[in-house]
């Protein structure tokens, strides 16, 4: 399986900064997005030192770690930077009267072969498109999200409430942190979405799925993304990344068990 990568990061129409941070690397195949939160630029920080740390200290440990290493070590080598990052940004916080109490939400997935070892801390999301279908494949850490598994809202009340962004998870904000983390298999044009609510709070799923299965580059798909959540009010900044499957390897996997017959 081979991977192509793009991200993209917009202000939106109303914000005037952005506490979105989004970081690839596409040697590792290691994919991050943070959504800060915190007064004045500590989300600013607090997402670029999410992004920067774990992204850095994932790709390093996955070059040590040699040729496809068991999931079981790789979700713990995650939960390890993860866990380390929330320190780093809590001590950032403590330390720092100006980044009192800064916090982000977190998307972070590891492709590999043909499994993608996914974790994600609040309400930022990451989606797969399949043949076409759109799934949502993290669960939000939110109180709305608490509110309709309880039963008590439903989804189209939840939609509608003004309590979105009350997430009940988030890094840097206590000394430890719960990452919830999955591994999913990975079919041959498999797309994946990890963006941030300003996304999600402007574009419903089903023109979500209609942008995505439209033609075109990852990139033109990721404009059309964040330009509709713009058109559409654009009331928080707006991160997108995406991550394509493909088919790739078979012909050399021939030839390699041909010439190591011959």
């Amino acid at each position: 399986m081979t991977y192509e990568f793009f991200a993209q990061t917009d202000r939106g129409r109303v914000r005037a900064n952005n506490e979105d941070a989004v970081a690839v690397d596409r040697e590792a195949q290691v994919a991050v997005l943070a959504d800060g939160m915190g007064g004045y630029n500590a989300g600013e920080i607090a997402s670029g030192m999410a992004i920067t740390y774990i992204c850095t200290e994932m790709s390093r440990w996955l070059a040590q770690a040699g040729t496809t290493p068991p999931a079981t070590d790789v979700r713990r080598a995650l939960e390890l930077c993860v866990e380390n990052a929330n320190h780093a940004i809590l001590g950032a916080s403590l330390s720092n009267p100006q980044y009192s109490g800064m916090g982000t939400t977190l998307v972070v997935g590891v492709f590999q072969c043909d499994r993608l070892i996914l974790g994600h801390i609040g309400d930022s999301r990451c989606y797969r498109l399949r043949a076409g279908v759109l799934q949502q494949i993290t669960r939000d850490h939110s109180w709305l999200q608490e509110q309709v598994d309880a039963g008590i809202l439903t989804r189209e009340q939840a939609a509608a409430s003004s309590n979105r962004n009350l997430v009940t998870r988030a890094l840097g904000v206590e000394p430890h942190v719960q990452m919830e983390v999955n591994e999913f298999q990975v079919a041959p044009s498999d797309l994946f979405v990890m963006c941030s609510d300003g996304l999600t709070d402007m574009v419903n799923d089903e023109e979500l799925a209609d942008l995505l299965c439209a033609p075109g580059s990852l990139e033109e798909k990721a404009g059309r993304l964040i330009d509709t959540a713009n058109a559409h009010g654009g009331r928080d900044n707006v991160s997108v990344l995406l991550v394509q499957a493909a088919a790739g390897g078979k012909k050399r996997s021939l030839m390699s068990r041909l010439l190591g017959s011959a």
